[in-house]
């Protein structure tokens, strides 16, 4: 018989998916039957991403919020009380412009690429506490208040799938990311201990690690930019399959994890990586 993954009757909710990885998750979620809430700190690029959903006959909501805000997170969700998956998306360096713990979904929110902060602060020695406190508030901190938001729902129905998207430079270390590789390393650390106390529960939580992932069409930059071209190059020397991830191919596995199939896996890391890191 075909191997299928089947979550119709299932509500997803998925942070930061107005675009890349978290919007191609959305469209395996809706293609495998579940109804989506779309969530992104830009109103009109989760609305954007819902209207692509229902283009493809799915049941699909928007639900704008910045996730390190919590009480922003429990107000937004509480509309939604019945989630049984959650994808924590949402990260980088968190929504630009805006103070920690504030909202950008306003009128006067941008969605533009170029906006989004560095993950990196350059070397550790020369940062200053004040600049490390946003990497924490959306990589750690929003994964601890959406999580928290949506466990008592999961608990009541004794179901659940709670999946966190961290980074290999948790797991690896980059040079001139620490606060970020800190924040997403805390992350995973969370997701384990969140694991082992839910699992009676009949809640599996879980972790993917992403290495670099295409989300702004660099690859088809570099057929018209050579700078662009050389860049990648030698950044993919490092990786086993030489070419940029692509967001169809994280979205894959979190379906299956958020699957009836994935119920026996919990409190485990898969690393998405292109073998840019391999484990033993």
């Amino acid at each position: 018989m075909p191997l299928t993954i089947d979550l119709r009757g299932r509500t997803a909710l998925v942070t930061g998916a107005g675009k890349g990885v978290g919007q191609a998750i959305c469209h395996a979620f809706a293609t495998a039957g579940a109804s989506v809430v779309v969530n992104d700190y830009v109103a009109a690029r989760a609305q954007s991403v819902v209207d692509e959903l229902h283009a493809l006959g799915a049941k699909a909501d928007a639900l704008p919020f910045d996730v390190s805000d919590y009480h922003a997170v429990t107000d937004a969700i509480s509309t939604f009380p019945n989630i049984d998956i959650l994808v924590n998306n949402a990260g980088n360096a968190g929504a630009p412009n805006v103070a920690v713990g504030g909202t950008s979904t306003g009128p006067g929110a941008t969605a533009r690429a170029q906006d989004a902060p560095s993950v990196s602060v350059g070397f550790f020695a020369e940062s200053d506490p004040p600049a490390w406190d946003r990497y924490f508030a959306v990589n750690l901190f929003g994964v601890m208040h959406c999580s928290r938001a949506v466990l008592p729902g999961m608990i009541e129905h004794a179901h659940g799938r709670i999946i966190t998207i961290i980074s290999e430079a948790a797991r690896w270390g980059e040079p001139r990311m620490a606060p970020y590789a800190a924040a997403k390393a805390a992350a995973g650390g969370f997701t384990r201990a969140l694991a082992r106390e839910v699992g009676r529960n009949g809640i599996t939580v879980n972790n993917v690690a992403l290495a670099t992932i295409d989300t702004m069409g660099l690859e088809a930059l570099a057929e018209e930019s050579e700078e662009v071209a050389r860049r990648i190059e030698s950044q993919l020397r490092h990786y086993i399959i030489r070419r940029l991830g692509q967001p169809e191919d994280v979205a894959g596995l979190v379906a299956f994890l958020a699957s009836a199939r994935g119920e026996w896996i919990t409190g485990q890391t898969y690393a998405v990586n292109g073998g840019y890191t391999v484990n033993q």
